[in-house]
């Protein structure tokens, strides 16, 4: 049964990239969220058709990619879920499924997986568009005046500080300096990076890569985010006791602003368990 937002004083926000719904499901996602109860889910990567009923208890809105098997993003809320929006838009990324937001009690939650450039220069001219418009798109939903928790993976990592072998991937892509200036220019345009203010300091990583170990060395990279803007998400953390994906969750706690209106989603965007 969903959760009144009234009922609701504070939220508990999971971002996770799946790499594959079917996958982690296997790996005891659904396990994992019945233990954790986040009140709001941000897939990415979940490679798959909407499957509202992957995990009971939950509204569910979806986004795929029109290649199959491929992207796509979710969100999963055990409160009711409005005015879901799906894409930028942006044709080549909206292709890919990579953007989809919805409104929880008040709160405007942002799914959004950020394309890499690892494979070669098509793929870094493509990502460097999507970062150029995905900025333009996300200042101008801040401009509307309802507070904004974005989560995902965005396939760059901001510091020197976010991943272990920093010298030696200054020019990999996800740690180039345009893409580097690009993140402090998008936390500048009125966005925290919860993550860090709760880390100070600290180096935390959100993925490994499945070669050499890297899990076991925690040889990671932290390009998994949440960001907030007009709400405090505190407490946020990586949960390296499970392995769902070659990512891991992360998942803060935020107290509602202010009970929000509920307006109705069109059944093809949104799924409930009652």
């Amino acid at each position: 049964m969903l959760v009144s937002p009234t009922a609701a004083h504070r939220l508990k926000v999971t971002t996770l990239n799946a790499n594959g719904l079917r996958g982690a499901l296997r790996k005891g996602l659904a396990e994992w969220v019945a233990r954790e109860a986040p009140d709001v889910l941000l897939l990415q990567e979940v490679r798959a058709a909407p499957m509202p009923e992957a995990l009971p208890g939950y509204a569910s809105a979806w986004f795929p990619a029109q290649k199959a098997g491929y992207s796509g993003v979710a969100i999963f809320s055990r409160l009711p879920l409005s005015d879901v929006r799906v894409g930028m838009p942006h044709a080549e990324m909206d292709a890919e499924g990579r953007v989809l937001s919805a409104v929880v009690a008040g709160v405007r939650f942002v799914s959004v997986y950020l394309p890499s450039g690892s494979s070669g220069e098509v793929r870094q001219g493509f990502k460097d568009r999507v970062l150029s418009d995905y900025q333009a798109w996300v200042s101008a939903l801040l401009a509307e005046g309802t507070p904004v928790v974005i989560g995902g993976d965005y396939n760059v990592a901001h510091r020197e500080i976010d991943l272990k072998n920093w010298r030696s991937n200054q020019k990999s892509s996800g740690f180039l300096p345009h893409e580097r200036q690009w993140m402090t220019t998008h936390l500048a345009s009125g966005l925290r990076d919860c993550h860090r203010d709760c880390l100070g300091d600290e180096a935390e990583y959100t993925w490994w890569s499945h070669r050499a170990g890297a899990f076991d060395r925690n040889v990671g990279w932290r390009i998994d985010y949440l960001l907030a803007s007009g709400v405090e998400v505190s407490g946020v953390r990586v949960d390296r006791s499970v392995r769902l994906s070659d990512h891991a969750p992360l998942t803060g706690q935020m107290t509602l602003p202010r009970p929000g209106p509920e307006r109705s989603v069109p059944q093809a965007e949104l799924s409930q368990d009652a």
